[in-house]
């Protein structure tokens, strides 16, 4: 079970092996061990939930630290047995450009009012296929326009964007809008060309003033019954008040 304010969080994960969207859930409702992220007590935290198995979390205070800090410090630190055993400069320089590439990644989703963000790894065991499936699991706060929390909810899917498949909830922690964005990265953006599908829960938080946006991100399109199942699940895991 985690927390989260304006950057900071924490939340509940279950250990597992690489399982299939469907096994998740299944880990998800039985009596398996959770674990409390530090956070979880933060006494300025403004929102908890539950994280399944196969979620990997980013320390995004970590990996975007101040210049000149001693988090920086002891990134570089963390870092310097990588550079040290690259067989070549040519390979140390291929991992800076790709560590600095993640960097930037992940700023642009700080930019934007993400406080967490996890890798998922799954195995796509449904079909019988076995191979690895990847996804990303974000939340994000939005400042939003004073309004009822049903009406924020429904902004959230109405305002453009290219949301279909709209569904409203009402969860514990309030009426929810569910939907989904599909997309391709645009030519010259680094990213592999391959269609993206965005499931997004949005929870208004009970203050009518902010807004908080879940977003699971796949390639798995063929996995998005599953990986929507995910997200339901999470979101409904959501409480604006500590548990």
């Amino acid at each position: 079970m985690g927390g989260y304010s304006g950057g900071r969080g924490a939340w509940a994960t279950r250990r597992s092996s690489p399982c299939s969207p469907l096994t998740i859930l299944e880990l998800f409702v039985a009596n398996s061990e959770i674990l409390l992220h530090d956070s979880f007590d933060d006494p300025h935290a403004a929102l908890w939930f539950v994280e399944p198995a196969g979620f990997s979390a980013l320390p995004l205070d970590s990996l975007l630290p101040a210049p000149e800090s001693q988090a920086a410090d002891s990134l570089r630190e963390a870092a310097a047995p990588f550079l040290g055993t690259s067989r070549d400069s040519l390979a140390r320089q291929q991992f800076i450009a790709a560590f600095a590439a993640g960097q930037q990644l992940l700023a642009a989703l700080r930019e934007v009012g993400t406080v967490h963000c996890s890798v998922g790894l799954h195995r796509d065991d449904v079909g019988g296929a076995g191979e690895l499936l990847f996804s990303l699991f974000t939340v994000s706060w939005r400042e939003t326009a004073p309004a009822p929390r049903g009406v924020t909810a429904a902004r959230a899917v109405a305002s453009g964007g290219g949301h279909v498949r709209v569904e409203f909830v009402e969860l514990a922690a309030g009426l929810a809008s569910f939907s989904e964005v599909g997309s391709t990265p645009a030519s010259g953006s680094g990213l592999p060309r391959r269609p993206l599908l965005q499931m997004h829960a949005h929870l208004p938080h009970p203050d009518c003033r902010r807004l908080a946006v879940l977003t699971l991100t796949t390639t798995a399109l063929a996995r998005r019954a599953e990986y929507r199942a995910i997200l339901r699940v999470i979101a409904e895991s959501v409480s604006f008040e500590r548990p």
